[in-house]
């Protein structure tokens, strides 16, 4: 257990990058005001994915750094939290015709970019496509691959997937 008043945010998530620390609870005394206070502390990127569903009830995934993951990337200035969401699917998987059926949880992880460890809060929507053709990847991105996954190739993929990515399938009942 941490406070969130006095710990530092960069070496305790460097700690934890090294696997010196495998968990960490960090307190703050006003539940209400605790991103508030972590939001002061790291800098933090705010961004939109999408969980997608085609016509045959499968989901669109990429695979990039060696784990499946589903489309996301970072808002631009002005744009709609939504529309970020559904503009990623799109650059990252060559996937349209998308609508927006429910917004889901949002997650969040800690990432480094040049030598700076950030927060990422994605804000995820549950997307249906109409689209029918091929999907392909953002090579630019690094994604090596953009799929439509049958559910049980989804419980194949999650076991190589990130815990953030486990979380919103639990949330779509699809983990049992």
């Amino acid at each position: 257990m941490f406070l969130l008043e006095s710990i530092d945010i960069e070496q305790l998530i460097i700690k934890m990058f090294q696997n010196k620390i495998t968990k960490a609870s960090l307190y703050y005394p006003d539940e209400k005001a605790i991103l508030k206070k972590l939001k002061e502390k790291i800098p933090v990127c705010k961004a939109g994915g999408g969980l997608v569903y085609n016509q045959k009830g499968e989901v669109l995934f990429i695979f990039r750094n060696g784990k499946w993951d589903l489309p996301k990337g970072g808002i631009e200035k002005g744009e709609e939290i939504e529309d970020t969401a559904m503009r990623e699917v799109e650059e990252e998987t060559g996937v349209g015709e998308l609508s927006i059926t429910r917004k889901l949880q949002k997650t969040y992880h800690v990432f480094k970019r040049n030598g700076k460890y950030k927060l990422k809060i994605t804000h995820w929507f549950e997307m249906q496509s109409n689209f029918d053709g091929m999907p392909y990847p953002q090579e630019n991105e690094g994604i090596e691959k953009a799929v439509w996954l049958n559910p049980e190739q989804v419980k194949e993929a999650l076991k190589n997937s990130f815990e953030n990515i486990k979380l919103l399938f639990e949330e779509e009942k699809l983990l049992k």
